[in-house]
């Protein structure tokens, strides 16, 4: 009986394994065959709403529109009010077409065209911007992180910021002796504030936890700038810099009325010379435009070197 219970032949394997087997992997290809066909369908792109189209166009495109529309009827309205001293939207819009068919002539020092003029003015723009970046941004830091040198700078800075960008020039005029580089001092006198105020705030308002664990761990200076200081004030510091490139060219065109020379403030006050008005109407809207894309130049860099919630 125990010979029996001992010796009893294991279950046997039964005769279909193989087939067993076949239909194990029939059943693996059929669902992988399955799931790739469900991430086809999921890749797809999804049909557009007409809803969601409609609630874009609401929103995105029609507020501007409506916008442009009533300045458009508010600068008819007065065209019609004063007799035709301003020129209407149409009669600027004609204008425009021949200006801009050709902006880059040139008959001579002071008549070339509007391209011409808004190159040199952003060239200067561009060096006194500059140059205000590269002593406003390392000053904002020293003056951030060490409290001496903020109760050193804090009046006179206060002091010197409100101060109107023309009533620099005269001072570079004087110091430098050309009217290029006055102008380029006063946009570096004038953007340079921005700058060096938001830098420092910003340096301020790191947390001193971050400093604490930074003297904790025995950091440098030079670590502490780059590893704590640097990533916590880039956003108040593109903030300043956003800020200050507006200032740039809004004293660069005060400037260069008064300068002379090639750029798009002396093309408006030659062209009000000369009584064009249409002309200047078409460099207030250049002026406005070419503002526009500098700063949504600065938005796009900002929100690539920013955290999220910045960029919110």
């Amino acid at each position: 009986m125990v010979s029996a219970v001992f010796h009893a032949p294991l279950d046997p394997t039964p005769a279909d394994a193989p087939d067993a087997h076949k239909s194990i992997a029939a059943s693996a290809l059929s669902t992988a065959s399955t799931a790739k066909n469900t991430a086809k369908v999921s890749e797809a792109p999804a049909p557009r709403d007409g809803g969601a189209l409609s609630r874009a166009f609401w929103q995105n495109v029609l507020p501007p529109a409506l916008g442009l529309g009533l300045l458009v009827g508010l600068w008819a309205l007065v065209s019609a009010s004063t007799g035709r001293s301003i020129p209407s939207p149409y009669e600027t819009w004609l204008q425009a077409v021949e200006v801009f068919s050709n902006p880059f002539y040139r008959n001579g020092p002071n008549d070339q065209g509007v391209g011409w003029n808004v190159l040199a003015s952003l060239q200067r723009v561009a060096i006194g911007f500059g140059l205000a970046a590269l002593v406003g941004i390392p000053a904002g830091f020293a003056i951030g992180r060490f409290a001496f040198l903020s109760r050193m700078f804090n009046p006179l800075i206060s002091l010197l910021r409100p101060v109107s960008p023309l009533a620099w020039l005269p001072i570079g005029l004087l110091v430098f002796k050309g009217a290029n580089p006055a102008a380029i001092w006063t946009i570096f006198i004038c953007s340079i504030w921005p700058m060096v105020i938001n830098t420092a705030v910003g340096v301020q308002r790191v947390p001193q936890d971050y400093l604490n664990v930074a003297r904790v761990l025995n950091l440098s200076e030079w670590k502490v700038l780059t590893k704590i200081l640097f990533p916590s004030v880039l956003p108040y510091m593109l903030t300043g810099v956003r800020l200050a490139v507006g200032t740039a060219w809004l004293v660069i065109v005060a400037a260069e009325m008064l300068t002379g020379g090639v750029g798009i403030g002396f093309w408006v006050w030659d062209e009000w010379n000369n009584l064009n008005v249409k002309n200047i109407i078409i460099a207030i809207f250049v002026i406005g435009i070419v503002g526009l894309l500098l700063e949504a130049a600065l938005v796009k860099l900002a929100t690539a070197f920013t955290f999220e919630e910045v960029k919110s």
